[in-house]
């Protein structure tokens, strides 16, 4: 009778197997499809099975600067990643006191995680374009050459574009970072604290070891969110894109399965990161 599964059982086994397929399925179809031959086409059945697509890829071939826009989202990823790290592990040390605005400043903060992120995108595109106009008429009026003859814009990757994305990955960061700290026992900072050692020995050597994996799950967040994201980066890249947005035009105007290399690509990159956090982790449990 104990061994004996409910209708509640299998609708679980059901719906989870339904959800990874819905899940995982698109991703599989995509990866598979990239190898397609050089006669391949968009859609099964496979016509032979190669390298062809990366190939062309890499090469060019009148279809994206996949070099230049890999190296510009890794970069951005990575400062994203130190960013968003070192602000919510600030943000959780200095909200574990209260202060005055401290809960108007946690929502205004974790607001933008329920705001459209195409409002953001267009929002922050026009605060740029007005300060650029700002500039501009600075520029005349106190007739500045340089403002004059090669003042473009101020809107680009490293501004705007950080900007936009740190709207991003900051909530996130800062949710898991206070769900942490509402559990860490104090009484190690106390103990620290009471055998004479300093606030920052009590950080280095207590608090941080602690709390690491949760620092580098925060790392993980930030890196892959801001490797992956469209959405708010549409409007404020200036003339520069990142991967997604290559991959965003390329849907319009390429019909092979080049498009198909290019996301295995992202796709590669993304689990590249995940699997690096892992072995973080174990390392990490193992001292």
């Amino acid at each position: 009778m104990l061994n004996k599964k409910g209708k509640s059982y299998y609708f679980c086994w059901t719906f989870f197997i339904a959800f990874v397929i819905f899940l995982y399925g698109p991703t599989f179809t995509i990866v598979v499809l990239s190898f397609q031959g050089p006669e391949g086409g968009l859609t099964f059945p496979m016509n032979g099975f190669s390298f062809h697509w990366f190939q062309k890829l890499w090469e060019g071939g009148g279809y994206v600067d996949i070099g230049s826009a890999f190296r510009r989202s890794i970069f951005l990823g990575l400062i994203l990643m130190i960013l968003t790290v070192l602000l919510s592990l600030s943000a959780g040390m200095a909200f574990r006191k209260k202060f005055f605005g401290s809960n108007f400043l946690f929502l205004i903060t974790v607001s933008s995680l329920i705001v459209p992120s195409i409002i953001i995108s267009l929002g922050i595109a026009l605060e740029f374009r007005l300060l650029d106009d700002t500039i501009k008429f600075l520029g005349e009026k106190y007739n500045i050459n340089w403002i004059i003859e090669e003042f473009q814009t101020t809107l680009n990757m490293y501004s705007s574009g950080l900007g936009a994305q740190l709207t991003w990955t900051l909530p996130f960061g800062l949710l898991i970072m206070f769900a942490i700290f509402n559990r860490f026992d104090k009484s190690f900072e106390e103990a620290s604290m009471d055998l004479g050692a300093s606030s920052w020995q009590t950080f280095k050597f207590v608090v941080l070891p602690i709390i690491a994996p949760s620092v580098i799950g925060i790392a993980l967040f930030g890196f892959t969110l801001s490797y992956d994201e469209l959405a708010r980066s549409s409007q404020v890249m200036g003339a520069t894109n990142t991967l997604p947005l290559e991959l965003k035009g390329l849907t319009t105007t390429v019909t092979t399965p080049v498009i198909y290399a290019l996301g295995t690509l992202t796709t590669g990159v993304s689990f590249l990161a995940i699997f690096i956090a892992i072995i973080l982790f174990i390392i990490m449990r193992k001292k």
